[in-house]
């Protein structure tokens, strides 16, 4: 121990090393057992006292993802960045569930909740298998980044098929349910950990994101941007959020003390340990050129609140502080808030402590997860037209298949997903619901994605004529939209989209097939709104069918063969053309989204269709401190059915700056053919406020419309007949 000190003090003298300024604390026993490998305590407990035996080299390396092992303290190496976006993703094989936009789509916070349930347990169930081999790598860990809450505020976003949609309620309901499904409700143990990302205003461009400074009006902010990530917090209590490569109002988010230690901790009360996003502290310096080096960036970053980084930046944590850029103190707090998650996640303790230390390589993948996975792709498809041809006649004994997604692997699996054994792609799913039935099928592509040839739109022509029915699977794949540069971006390293429209190849396609004069049926793929203009008309049903996972060719040929009646809602809205939109780069809301936007919509935010039909009658509101609307809905069609019963508040004299209306409610019910129900929909707590312009949450007074219905009211709030929806007025003065 002499030397030790001797060897301290030359280094501290020549180079003031900080490792060497306090020498690790003695271990403190408890009942035999160090108190951090005591099981009984408290995580904060035994976090604390690990870090009060650590070396401050020791706690810096710990804020970087790829935290190396400390065998003297029987510490193991711990990788942090882990995806599970819609399954677990980027560790073989897993359950691949419908991409995010698909299961808000579905507008079903139960069903959302299951399938986290399901890809938590796949995550525990890879992480024993990973640990019984030894592996500790990247994509291995409890500890996911997602779900990915961000507003798709606009549909040129590459990323906007991760989100839950352009709406702040629906976006805050359904990230709850994921986060409670994906970190459980054991009182004691973290199943898994969630990360709500990417904090905050954070939604394209992609090429930009490194170096975009979003400005937004405080009401914008309040209003559109944070309200879901606050409920991530207080209602979900998510264990972790990752800080976004944008700057805000002029701070990098991830450097941000007004979005980091005054918001999410101060305002909000987040308890969990911050992320930046992979290379964010970095672009502090080398992007955003706030400060000048790796240190300062680290340095600012920390006090901000940043805990951990997805890069190597925090390296310069040691040169940091040397320089009193920061305090121990602030490493010392970073470093406690990723200890107590990782004892929270029973990293420390005997397995027969942790409720899943049980399940094993059966789990992934089991019968019950596919039948899940397939039953919310058919719960998520939205059925837009409809002229008689939907579902697919009994009579039908011959169909033509065309189109370049439905033979399509890239189509079922999105991004961030996993490996599924056995995908069933559109076109098998169609081939195989067809040849129970006796009919025949034949394929031809028709087009690729973006290019076709003349030979290639005859052989499909010849098959339509040849056909009683076409099914035209057209639209958009992961290839086209995505992450800048991200895995699969072959065809678009940007990862937006340049504008709206379908490609001109597929609407040659399109045009030549239905001029071939038999029944189209489309079924459009894709993450994000389509204008299809002039074909929204032309073709004899229509149903969007987003990134529908391992199982898509199962669900989808359940709707177009009617085995499921398709209940999807639109997450956003699909304009007529690229023309109707904002700059892409413009952060304020008004016009954007169906609560801003005043132009005529091809399908608007909610929208979808049935096999049966509803209607709604004798509604009433009950503004008291539980705040409801109840309503009866009757299916008066011959058929079973999914109704999605929504709630739209409409002030009468809006302020310029606020938005025209808002969801405050919804619900998803099934009736029987026949069958009456009263649904009570209890409003969200904010329903009846309105965000000023400075940012302040304010009662609404005055006369309000509330609209209840199955859709979206017309522009002046009232719907086409009672088989829609009914309108409520209400004068809150």
């Amino acid at each position: 121990m002499r030397l030790r000190a001797a060897v301290c003090a030359v280094v501290v003298i020549v180079v003031a090393d900080p490792a060497c300024r306090r020498a690790p604390r003695k271990p403190r026993a408890t009942g035999g057992l160090p108190v951090y490998r005591d099981p009984d305590r408290t995580a904060a407990e035994r976090a604390a006292d690990l870090i009060g035996r650590m070396t401050v080299s020791e706690k810096i390396a710990q804020t970087m993802t790829a935290a190396p092992a400390i065998p003297r303290l029987g510490v193991p190496a711990y990788e942090w960045w882990n995806e599970a976006l819609h399954g677990v993703a980027r560790a073989g094989r897993a359950t691949v569930f419908p991409q995010a936009i698909a299961l808000a789509a579905t507008f079903d916070e139960a069903l959302m909740r299951r399938v986290a349930t399901v890809v938590s347990d796949e995550g525990r169930a890879k992480f024993n298998l990973a640990q019984a081999r030894g592996i500790r790598s990247r994509y291995h860990g409890l500890t996911f980044f997602s779900p990915n809450v961000n507003i798709f505020r606009d549909p040129r976003w590459g990323r906007g098929h991760e989100t839950f949609g352009e709406d702040p309620l629906l976006t805050a309901r359904m990230g709850v349910a994921f986060i409670t499904g994906m970190q459980g409700d054991d009182p004691h143990y973290l199943k898994t950990v969630a990360t709500a990302k990417h904090f905050a205003v954070h939604s394209g461009p992609e090429a930009d994101r490194h170096v975009f400074d979003a400005h937004v009006s405080a009401h914008d902010l309040a209003d559109t941007y944070l309200p879901h990530f606050e409920a991530t917090v207080r209602e979900g209590r998510v264990a972790s959020v990752m800080a976004a490569y944008n700057r805000v109002g002029g701070e990098a988010a991830v450097a941000s003390q007004t979005l980091l230690a005054d918001t999410l901790r101060a305002r909000w009360g987040f308890n969990g340990y911050v992320v930046g996003d992979c290379g964010a502290v970095a672009d502090v310096y080398q992007s955003h050129k706030i400060v000048a080096t790796a240190a300062e960036a680290a340095a600012l970053s920390l006090r901000a609140g940043t805990d951990l980084d997805c890069g190597r930046a925090y390296a310069s944590l040691n040169e940091a502080l040397v320089r009193g850029l920061i305090r121990e103190a602030d490493v010392d707090r970073a470093v406690m808030r990723l200890f107590t998650a990782r004892f929270r996640l029973g990293m420390f303790d005997p397995p027969d402590r942790v409720p899943w230390s049980g399940l094993g390589a059966e789990t992934v993948e089991a019968p019950e997860h596919l039948a899940m996975a397939r039953d919310a792709a058919a719960r998520s498809i939205v059925l837009l037209e409809n002229r008689g041809a939907l579902p697919i006649a009994a009579s039908v004994r011959r169909l033509a298949v065309v189109g370049p997604t439905a033979d399509d692997l890239p189509v079922l699996l999105a991004n961030y997903n996993g490996t599924p054994s056995h995908p069933v792609k559109l076109l098998d799913g169609v081939r195989a619901a067809a040849a129970a039935r006796g009919i025949s099928v034949a394929y031809a592509a028709g087009s690729r994605l973006v290019e076709t040839s003349d030979r290639a739109v005859a052989s499909a022509v010849a098959a339509a004529r040849d056909a009683d029915v076409v099914i035209a699977v057209v639209g958009l794949d992961p290839r086209m939209e995505g992450e800048e540069g991200g895995r699969g971006m072959v065809m678009n390293r940007s990862g937006d989209k340049p504008d709206l429209e379908l490609p001109a190849a597929q609407q040659r396609l399109l045009d030549a097939v239905i001029g071939a004069g038999r029944p189209v049926i489309v079924v459009l793929t894709g993450g994000s709104a389509v204008a299809l203009g002039r074909f929204a008309e032309r073709v004899a049903g229509l149903v969007a069918v987003w990134y529908p996972g391992a199982e898509g060719g199962r669900a989808v040929a359940d709707v177009l063969f009617g085995d499921v009646n398709p209940a999807g809602r639109l997450p956003v809205t699909f304009y007529r053309s690229t023309a109707d939109l904002p700059p892409f780069a413009d952060y304020a809301m008004r016009g954007r989204t169906y609560r801003y936007f005043d132009g005529q919509t091809q399908y608007g935010f909610g929208y979808g269709l049935s096999y049966t039909t509803f209607r709604y009658s004798n509604a009433a509101a009950s503004l008291d401190a539980f705040a409801a609307v109840t309503v009866d809905v009757d299916n008066t069609g011959g058929r079973a059915g999914d109704e999605v019963v929504q709630v739209y508040v409409m002030p009468r004299d809006a302020p310029a700056y606020a938005p025209r209306r808002w969801l405050v409610a919804f619900t998803r019910i099934a009736l029987a053919a026949g069958e009456r129900r009263t649904v009570r929909v209890p409003l969200a707590a904010d329903a009846l406020t309105l965000v000023d312009d400075i940012g302040a949450r304010k009662p609404l007074t005055g006369v309000i419309d509330v609209a209840i219905g199955g859709r979206q009211p017309d522009r002046a709030g009232h719907y086409a007949s009672d088989a829609h929806g009914v309108t409520l007025l209400l004068n809150l003065d």
